[in-house]
């Protein structure tokens, strides 16, 4: 990722250059079409590079029609204050696209279960452990995990040991957000946050001092594959201030001014990655503090968006949105763009996902009706329809059903019992797999 262009100064002008600029937008107010067609361009409030090429048809230079939408933007503006120092005040504008996001996802992902999206039951436990693991990998994967998902699945759903740092990102991602659930009552504190880190990086880290640990240092810099300063975060010495206005900006239950829970997540988001208060790790914990943000604000359906999954689509644009905010006076525009954006496709994919599901669960009813089975087995025999040659373990039944060991062991000897599959032992492990004549029995099973 190259470092963006920085935008020309909209700051104070020479005597000269102030009458060349009012000369401009005189002959631009007085033009009739030109203030429509700007208003077009700057409809998804675009960064510098993006917004000269559009305005190059309009006849104008782009340096004094960006100069006009900055003090249009500064007047709209509303304002985020994280501390008096200049490097942490904040603005942001909300276009018309972000403000339907905002109440979709109002809509949607917050108040009771029997909100407007709905997750049936029977499926709820396995959509969110389907939906963790897919969020653990993804944030895993975006810090530069090398795993696949298959594996890093399979891992979770066996319970298994993980074998080298990538798998331990993705376990520590799960576990982090398992845990966050249960700390979403609970204010964020230094402390707290130090702990979140701490669960993030165990184990990932080449000095394990650091985990759960401020930088102590200056060498921290973001760059890019080329070895490209692309951003210089704080230092270290301004860090345990910058820290506590965090925390306070997190807890701000009077929101005086108002400003709306999911734009302050994803400010909390951005923030972590701003300060980057840590060695390493800093993505991975921005990203659960907007997951916890969420949860405590009562959007209780981010449990169940894979929105790292998402941003993993396009890493680059991620990347981009953070510099763009950080290169053009702190607009915080382009980062909460960019994530409504992501949250949007996640939800999409969730009601897609949902989709698929309930039209299994037809195909499961029919089966449930012919087999004397119930229907956590129906969909162990569903899979082994899909995959014959899949191996199942108790722990996985138990992760994929969200039920307790002894129910995932009675399901699985309830199929052997009946001609569905046949088990071995593996060290201390049973390992499932369907029968020979799997079929057979099946289509014995319907017609008995």
């Amino acid at each position: 990722m190259r470092k963006p262009l920085p935008p020309p100064s909209s700051g104070i002008l020479e005597a000269d250059q102030a009458a060349a600029f009012g000369a401009v937008i005189t002959r631009f107010l007085e033009d009739p079409e030109a203030p429509l067609k700007l208003s077009v361009v700057e409809r998804d409030h675009p960064y510098w590079e993006k917004f000269q090429r559009r305005v190059k048809p309009l006849g104008y230079q782009a340096e004094h029609l960006w100069r006009l939408v900055k003090q249009q933007r500064r007047f709209t503006a509303r304002r985020i204050w994280i501390s008096s120092e200049r490097d942490f005040q904040f603005s942001y504008n909300l276009t018309d696209e972000m403000q339907q996001t905002l109440h979709r996802l109002d809509m949607h992902m917050g108040g009771t279960l029997g909100g407007a999206t709905t997750i049936p039951e029977g499926t709820r436990e396995q959509v969110l452990t389907s939906s963790l693991m897919e969020e653990a990998i993804s944030s895993s994967l975006l810090e530069g995990a090398a795993t696949t998902r298959e594996v890093a699945k399979n891992m979770l759903r066996t319970d298994r040991k993980p074998r080298d740092r990538s798998e331990r990102m993705v376990l520590n991602n799960y576990l982090t957000m398992q845990q966050l659930v249960q700390w979403k009552q609970d204010p964020m504190t230094v402390e707290r946050l130090l702990e979140i880190h701490r669960m993030v990086s165990n184990g990932t880290l080449e000095d394990a001092v650091n985990e759960g640990r401020v930088r102590t240092n200056n060498d921290v810099h973001v760059v890019n594959a080329y070895g490209e300063v692309l951003y210089d975060p704080p230092t270290h010495e301004r860090l345990p201030a910058v820290l506590e206005a965090f925390c306070r900006f997190a807890n701000d239950e009077a929101n005086n001014p108002f400003i709306h829970p999911v734009v302050r997540g994803i400010t909390l988001h951005f923030l972590i990655g701003y300060i980057h208060p840590f060695v390493d790790g800093n993505g991975r914990t921005a990203r659960a503090l907007f997951y916890w943000y969420l949860l405590r604000k009562g959007y209780w359906l981010v449990e169940y968006l894979a929105i790292s999954k998402i941003i993993l689509r396009a890493p680059s644009q991620y990347g981009r949105a953070y510099l763009h905010t950080e290169h053009d006076d702190n607009d915080l525009t382009y980062f909460l763009d960019f994530n409504l954006r992501s949250l949007r496709l996640a939800m999409d994919d969730l009601d897609h996902y949902l989709g698929r599901k309930l039209a299994e669960r037809k195909g499961l009813f029919a089966v449930i009706r012919n087999v004397d089975i119930n229907e956590r087995q129906a969909e162990i025999v569903a899979l082994w329809l899909r995959e014959p040659e899949r191996t199942l373990t108790i722990q996985e039944v138990v992760s994929r059903s969200g039920v307790v060991y002894q129910t995932g062991r009675t399901d699985l000897l309830g199929l052997v019992a009946l001609g569905l599959a046949t088990h071995r032992k593996a060290g201390n492990k049973m390992l499932f797999f369907r029968s020979v004549d799997f079929e057979a029995q099946l289509t014995r099973l319907k017609r008995a």
